[in-house]
């Protein structure tokens, strides 16, 4: 039965009907993408049934307080269908504005094309690349089952919501659906929800011609509880297939025929509705088809009044509050650490703790590979922090990324913090980012760096919704060797330090990896790339200014006072820069090792700091990285030199590569000489 159920009216001729409240968002939708001349009426317009159906009758939100931490999480996966959430975030309730709403995809507005997250009115993670939304909704559904493992008590149950999920044919047709659903299923999501719009159509046109999959079948395959063949347009059927979701303990496909562009007379059910305007005629023939006499953007207050969720809402959080405040009373430590971890704040003492810990590492002198660094530094901090939470795609022998206190999650014990997710780099990227958008964890993940290209475009959503997320990228080069160029990374480095907001860190040893680690786990307004080295790389020595300096992502770790070059390098080159500076100074030639772990932070330090590593006086510069050379050349100048490998590897053991690609003291030295 209904969860959340505010008075409404279904008797026919009364007003204002289900049909009448579902018309506002079709009213609202056609309306907005006509004035914007841009956008997709045809999803607004062929879900709106749904959608009043389920935030009117079991949502449990409050717009009041749009971050209350027990809300359900909505997320529309087909987000080129924006209008239907800026139609419902604002008729329910929520700071969105009519004035955003006539403003949709415009320049500053808070109604871009596709959803930009903004939890504040309602938009729970930016969808627009369609299956992604989706699997972010996976990973809040893992989230919120852990966090219910991990605090929930008996008969208290603080932690109890579901996630819901609006999606279409591209995201079904979209590999990442597959990745995250079969996961889901293993994993026994019982809270996760989703319609799926069965419209039929797609820009292209009918998808008979290239969409013919059983998708009730997949998804029973999956593990999933399905309901197939479901009235999208009938509010009883809807109430009735939401109704056997709750009763399952597995997550749920609710599978709805719709019309899209409903009640358009002419170009309903076609791709005419799809990605384009209706057009003034059509919109005035829609009004009189749907009875809808009103002004374009004119809600009458009675349709108001009734998609109103405040009241509801405040009631719905205030009943919780209830319950939490006996929480409290029988878990005061309990209560404590949810709240801080829901509100995102590192733990008490955490400054001192990662202090002590780096101190630790930076006095051994193992040669480690950085991967083996990493696990090392995760040792030293998970027992710190009890939100980070994390995992391998099928590779945790090789990534290192389980750590002495990780347990493992499965369907039936999910009080865990470590992911099995199987090979599916793509969809662990993005269930990564649903599971730090819902709060209440650091999520991190880990797979060989070749295969980030796999998980790209979630680097680039949680980049673009500055957002934390950690990746450990292993196996960072052909130092990786004899498994061969399919697997040897040489543009990946760069790449990922072409986006935008994404952090690159590649440490030379145990010692910058682990604040490599600090900086990825302190930093909350975008992700970072760990990049992590098979081969073991010799410790480095600093004294305290220097280890301080590793966070300001560039430093100098080696000088002479007669420095007549100096040498740039990263990760395992480190090593190969300081050695052939020491061979240069027995030749009486001094020159400076400047150590640059992650350009982005040394870009955002200032003018004085930067000069300071790199004088514009000391110009002749070599940069040495075994990856792609055309990103060291801001750095070098025109008229430095760049050691790098501008060609893909091939398979050989490590060593005989790096001779093979001038990865050697000898060639450093010869290059350093030759530019002076």
């Amino acid at each position: 039965m209904a969860v959340n159920s505010k008075t409404r009216n279904n008797t026919e001729g009364v007003y204002p009907s289900r049909r009448d409240l579902a018309n506002a968002i079709r009213a609202l939708a056609m309306d907005a993408v006509q004035a914007a001349n841009s956008g997709h009426p045809g999803a607004p317009m062929g879900m709106a049934d749904i959608a009043e159906v389920l935030w009117n009758d079991y949502m449990t939100h409050n717009p009041m307080n749009p971050l209350w931490i027990n809300r359900d999480r909505f997320v529309l996966s087909n987000g080129h269908g924006s209008m239907l959430l800026y139609a419902l975030s604002h008729l329910s309730g929520y700071p969105l504005t009519m004035d955003e709403i006539k403003n949709f995809r415009q320049l500053g507005s808070r109604t871009a094309g596709h959803p930009e997250y903004e939890p504040e009115i309602g938009i729970e993670t930016t969808t627009g690349p369609l299956g992604q939304g989706l699997t972010n909704a996976v990973g809040m559904a893992v989230a919120e089952k852990v966090l219910a493992a991990q605090f929930n008590r008996p008969g208290h149950d603080v932690i109890d919501h579901r996630t819901w999920v609006f999606l279409g044919d591209g995201c079904l047709m979209e590999g990442i659906s597959h990745e995250a659903c079969s996961l889901a299923g293993t994993l026994k999501l019982g809270k996760l929800i989703c319609f799926y719009d069965d419209n039929g159509i797609s820009i292209d046109g009918d998808v008979d011609g290239w969409f013919t999959d059983d998708t009730p079948a997949r998804f029973e395959a999956y593990g999933w509880h399905v309901v197939p063949g479901v009235d999208g347009h009938d509010p009883k059927a809807l109430q009735a297939a939401i109704d056997k979701a709750l009763a399952s303990n597995k997550p749920s496909l609710i599978c709805c025929k719709t019309i899209i562009g409903f009640g358009s007379p002419n170009k309903q059910g076609t791709e005419a509705t799809h990605g384009a305007p209706l057009g003034d005629a059509e919109i005035a023939a829609t009004r009189e088809a749907l009875d809808w006499p009103y002004a374009p953007f004119e809600i009458p207050a009675e349709i108001c009044a009734a998609w109103d969720a405040r009241s509801s809402g405040a009631a719905a959080e205030a009943a919780w509050n209830e319950g939490f405040a006996a929480y409290q009373s029988a878990f005061p430590e309990l209560a404590a650490e949810l709240q801080r971890r829901m509100s995102g704040e590192l733990p008490a003492g955490w400054p001192e703790a990662v202090a002590e810990e780096i101190a630790k590492i930076a006095t051994s002198d193992a040669k480690n590979a950085t991967r083996k660094a990493s696990q090392i530094s995760l040792n030293a901090f998970a027992p710190h922090l009890p939100e980070l939470i994390g995992g391998s795609a099928d590779l945790t022998g090789s990534n290192l990324t389980e750590h002495s206190g990780s347990k493992w999650l499965t369907g039936d014990d999910a009080d865990a913090n470590y992911i099995s997710f199987g090979v599916r780099e793509f969809g662990m990227a993005a269930m990564l980012n649903g599971m730090v958008l819902h709060g209440g964890f650091i999520p991190y993940g880990g797979t060989f760096l070749t295969f980030s290209d796999y998980a790209r475009n979630a680097l680039r959503m949680a980049a673009l919704m500055k957002v934390q997320n950690i990746l450990v990228f292993t196996h960072d080069s052909i130092g990786l060797g004899e498994d061969g160029p399919t697997h040897q990374p040489v543009e990946h480095v760069a790449s990922l330090r072409l986006m935008p907001n994404m952090a690159v860190w590649r440490p030379c040893d145990t010692t910058e990896t682990a604040v490599a680690w600090q900086d990825a786990i302190e930093r909350r307004d975008g992700p970072t790339s760990l990049i992590l080295s098979r081969q073991g790389l010799a410790p480095q020595a600093r004294n305290a200014q220097q280890l301080d300096d590793i966070r300001r992502g560039g430093y100098v770790l080696c000088d002479a006072d007669d420095a007549q070059a100096v040498i740039i390098a990263t990760g395992s080159e480190v090593e190969l820069a300081v050695a052939a500076a020491a061979a240069l100074a027995a030749e009486g030639i001094g020159v400076r090792v400047v150590s640059m772990p992650c350009v982005e932070a040394f870009e955002a330090q200032d003018a004085v700091y930067r000069e300071s590593v790199l004088p514009a006086a000391l110009d002749k510069r070599v940069a040495v990285e075994a990856g792609v050379t055309n990103g060291w050349y801001r750095y070098v100048g025109m008229s430095g030199r760049v050691i790098g490998l501008d060609r893909f590897g091939e398979s050989a053991p490590a060593g005989e590569l790096f001779k093979k690609f001038g990865f050697t003291v000898d060639n450093v030295k010869s290059v350093v000489k030759e530019l002076l």
